[in-house]
């Protein structure tokens, strides 16, 4: 790949995807929440407004946390291929767990941690973000890919206030795992806000300016010079001490003034005429006012205290189930990575890591299994950043007929989603496995300016096609009081198919009189891939997905995203 290709974004198994395409040392910073939960499904992506779950329930995850032959082919290929520590480690996991729906998961996992650390820059770090379900076998896997001595950090994410537990202490945190590739690694440091019980223990006073602290203006041991003599009657010598200046609020309070050429009693007094200095009754020695909102922070620690997880009203909220706070991923992306470097999130879902790597105008590369998460972060994208989106690359995804048959044959599922992502369609809740009838998916609109958008039913076929078919759909479409329904085929339809659409009659919106729409449209994958678009009123709003706050990017240079 050459340096001035845009942004990636790869639908595929990612152990597939990396070996491929992604070359050795050529990522600064990885950060993935790979799926697990022994009492969840993973294809669960979405949930509904109501509460329900989605069609997202059948994606290629559903079975790949099982042992089975699949399992057994990845465990042999650690236990041959890998480092004698990672082998060892799996193998004495294996006698360990047994045939389990863990070890199935570590199996899988472990692969990808090699090909995490090949992908990985010496200077590079890798977060990896768990749940206590399986934090503790991973860390032993990243102990073997990473070694115990590029361990950095566990942090603790708490992502909740108080919560109940049945006969248990309450779960309120995440895991995060920090290592990184070398003691060479990028780091800035970043500062978190200060705990409100730290500001009451420490900021006690206040004034019309805010809450301050006291902070001592000497330093230990007596010095000759300016900065151990006198100042207002205040001798710091007989005390075995002399005047240690805060520099960096004078510097702020003055910040044209040349304060090099100043004696430390000048460089007093500025303080004192700035209101910076705070005097005790007589006799005591003067100090500085450290006023709470002149504070970075705290340099950020490893319990996370001040990112909530999002609430169901959340504006960020997408309805993407394990969704994450975009301010954690900025916080991890910003202390170890600088601007231009390249960000990877291997499981990247609905896109969280790859937004904030784009705000913070870093490169980013994103790999995900399901058309679904796809098809989501591209419309987060284009809602969070508009016109200020980079160019970038959906790789994978198929581009004329054969792959489009080809995907079908591969995985009937996938197929529907991507192709109802080619008419900005979201999957219907009420799929059920198994079942090849019903309605795929729905689009809504609004035609006028009203609150309540319209509906459009979906149903997608890439076998072979008929006129009930139609009839059907059409009386699916009357049953859920739609206006308009879409049959989207990848094989030609018939002629009868065509007319049994015609019968479904025309469609006039309230707002546009002088526009009439086929009621049931047929649309095949060809002329969806031609250009051709579905018919019905478009008014600027997208009603079908949730809509990312907009958002605005860093401004800075864009550096090359290397091969």
């Amino acid at each position: 790949m050459t340096g001035n290709e845009p942004n990636r974004l790869y639908f595929g198994d990612n152990l597939e995807i990396m070996r491929e395409h992604i070359s050795d040392d050529s990522v600064d910073l990885i950060y993935l929440d790979p799926p697990f939960n022994s009492n969840a499904t993973y294809s669960v992506l979405f949930k509904e407004h109501g509460g329900d779950r989605s069609a997202a329930q059948i994606t290629a995850f559903e079975d790949t946390w099982h042992w089975d032959l699949q399992s057994e082919i990845a465990f042999r290929d650690v236990v041959q291929n890998a480092p004698s520590t990672m082998s060892d480690l799996l193998r004495s996991m294996r006698s360990f767990l047994g045939q389990s729906d863990m070890m199935a998961y570590l199996t899988m996992m472990s692969q990808r941690m090699n090909e995490l650390r090949r992908v990985l820059k010496p200077t590079g770090s890798i977060y990896l973000h768990c749940d206590p379900t399986a934090s503790h076998y991973l860390k032993l896997l990243m102990d073997a890919t990473f070694g115990v001595i590029n361990f950095r950090n566990e942090i603790v994410w708490r992502r909740t206030g108080a919560h109940g537990g049945a006969k248990r202490w309450g779960r309120i945190h995440d895991t995060i795992l920090f290592y990184t590739v070398s003691d060479d690694y990028t780091w800035n440091l970043e500062y978190q806000p200060y705990d409100e019980s730290y500001l009451d223990d420490f900021y006690i006073h206040d004034d019309d300016i805010g809450r301050y602290r006291l902070v001592t203006l000497t330093g230990p041991g007596a010095t000759s010079g300016d900065s151990g003599s006198p100042w207002r009657g205040i001798n710091p010598t007989g005390q075995e001490r002399h005047w240690a200046l805060p520099m960096e609020a004078l510097r702020s309070a003055y910040p044209d003034a040349d304060l090099e050429s100043l004696t430390t009693q000048e460089k007093l007094d500025l303080l004192d005429d700035a209101g910076l200095i705070y005097w005790p009754p007589e006799g005591s020695v003067p100090q500085q006012k450290r006023y709470a909102h002149e504070s970075p922070g705290v340099p950020i620690q490893d319990i996370v205290y001040d990112i909530k997880n999002l609430g169901s009203r959340s504006r960020e909220r997408l309805g993407f189930q394990t969704q994450k706070p975009e301010k954690l991923l900025e916080r991890i992306i910003r202390a170890s990575s600088n601007e231009g470097d390249v960000v990877m999130d291997p499981f990247c879902g609905c896109g969280t890591a790859l937004s904030a790597a784009e705000r913070l105008d870093r490169r980013w590369v994103g790999i995900d299994v399901t058309h679904l998460a796809v098809s989501l972060i591209r419309h987060r994208m284009a809602d969070t950043f508009g016109s200020d989106l980079r160019d970038y690359n959906v790789i994978g995804e198929p581009r004329d007929v054969a792959s489009s048959q080809a995907l079908a044959d591969q995985n009937r599922y996938q197929f529907e989603w991507w192709a109802l992502s080619l008419v900005d369609a979201r999957p219907a809740r009420d799929k059920r496995k198994g079942a090849d009838s019903g309605i795929d998916g729905y689009i809504n609109f609004f035609d006028d300016n009203g609150d309540e958008p319209r509906r459009i039913v979906v149903q997608v076929k890439s076998g072979r096609v008929n006129r009930s078919m139609i009839a059907t759909l059409k009386g699916d479409m009357e049953r859920e009081q739609a206006d308009l329904a879409l049959f989207i085929t990848l094989n030609e339809p018939t002629e009868p198919m065509r007319q049994e659409a015609l019968s479904a009659g025309i469609y006039q919106p309230k707002s546009f009189p002088d526009k009439q729409y086929q009621r049931l449209q047929i649309l095949t994958i060809h002329e969806l891939l031609s250009g051709k678009v579905a018919g019905y009123p478009r008014m600027g709003v997208d009603a079908t997905f949730s809509k990312a706050k907009r958002q605005r990017r860093r401004r800075g240079r864009q550096a090359p995203l290397g091969r």
